[in-house]
């Protein structure tokens, strides 16, 4: 399973350092006598009001489910994502990590354009694999870090200063589109206390959640002592603030993922309840041989449904056990179902 990362690594690392449909035509644009500005601007707004086409949303998630037959996938549910959703059009491939720490993940661990060049390669692995759906590249960044330090209010987390987080805003507009989440670990605080502290970046178009139960840590103990937990309640608090986030700022959907590699690490899941403003991904976050994360995939994601599905590989941790081999994207599509978010780190 996921080794957890704690403040000596990461205190030591910081001292040292749509589907959417045009519908105008040169005719019709003749017909009303517009400029072309106003023509462009016209074609925009007419192309964000085009309504999500649900017999297209539905052949793509019953391609996601994969061949299932049990029932469970693809999931049963009356609701469709406001326009501009990401998913199920597009397969989000993230590099996951921190800026002050080489060893909590792959960004981080190299120079920015290093990293993203090798992100680049993992782009296009993922394209050839699965050549019908496009891929969305994207950075995971750890905004709020598990430590082992309680710091002066005893809560066993350190919030990255904004600095830090515009410095990933940055390096994301290294590549055109790109998108960034920004990852929370509690520790002994709470989600309430620390979601809102992020709320002026999450307002952005381009930036989505991710949150760690393993690092909520409700019953007081030390991060990394033990895996913590969030409930359906959690979940559905992230998700009813993102959603006015959505209709207050008038955005897209926003994308908001979930690491979980154990059965308490997520609790009620049937509970939980994605909206038209924001669309769940369960991910897998266990790390070792395939067969030992295939099973965690079985156990935890695929056998209790929620939206959309995950799956992280672990660039050196996955390695470290016979057959010492990573998982690769021909492997990953052949899962039931296939996950649309996928995470290195």
């Amino acid at each position: 399973m996921k080794m957890p990362q704690l403040a000596a690594t990461f205190f030591t690392a910081l001292t040292a350092c749509t589907l959417l449909v045009s519908c105008s035509t040169d005719a019709k644009n003749k017909q009303t006598g517009l400029s072309d500005t106003t023509k462009k601007g016209a074609a925009a707004k007419e192309e964000v009001l085009q309504p999500i086409d649900t017999v297209v949303y539905d052949s793509l998630m019953r391609k996601l489910a994969n061949g299932d037959t049990t029932g469970k996938w693809p999931v049963k549910s009356k609701i469709y994502p406001k326009d501009g959703a990401i998913l199920p059009y597009k397969r989000i491939v993230a590099y996951y990590g921190n800026l002050y720490s080489k060893n909590m993940g792959i960004l981080g661990e190299l120079p920015p354009k290093q990293m993203l060049a090798k992100l680049d390669i993992e782009v296009k692995r993922w394209e050839k694999a699965d050549p019908g759906t496009p891929v969305q590249p994207a950075l995971h960044y750890i905004a709020v870090v598990a430590q082992g330090d309680g710091g002066k209010d005893g809560k066993y987390r350190f919030r990255m200063p904004d600095k830090q987080i515009d410095s990933v805003m940055t390096i994301s507009k290294m590549r055109n589109n790109m998108i960034v989440f920004l990852d929370i670990q509690v520790s002994l605080s709470t989600i309430r206390d620390e979601l809102p502290r992020l709320e002026k970046y999450l307002k952005l178009p381009n930036v989505h959640l991710g949150i760690d139960p393993e690092f909520s840590m409700k019953d007081g103990s030390r991060p990394g002592k033990r895996i913590g937990t969030y409930d359906a309640a959690d979940i559905n608090y992230c998700i009813n603030y993102l959603g006015k986030l959505v209709k207050d700022n008038n955005l897209p959907p926003k994308v908001f993922v979930v690491h979980r590699f154990t059965k308490k690490m997520v609790t009620n899941s049937a509970n939980i309840k994605p909206t038209r403003e924001v669309q769940v991904v369960m991910h897998m976050d266990g790390w070792g041989e395939p067969e030992l994360k295939k099973g965690t995939y079985r156990h935890f994601i695929y056998s209790e449904p929620v939206q959309f599905t995950g799956f992280k590989i672990f660039y050196k941790n996955d390695l470290k056990k016979s057959p010492n081999v990573l998982m690769t994207p021909e492997d990953l599509v052949k899962l039931k179902p296939k996950p649309i978010y996928i995470q290195y780190q």
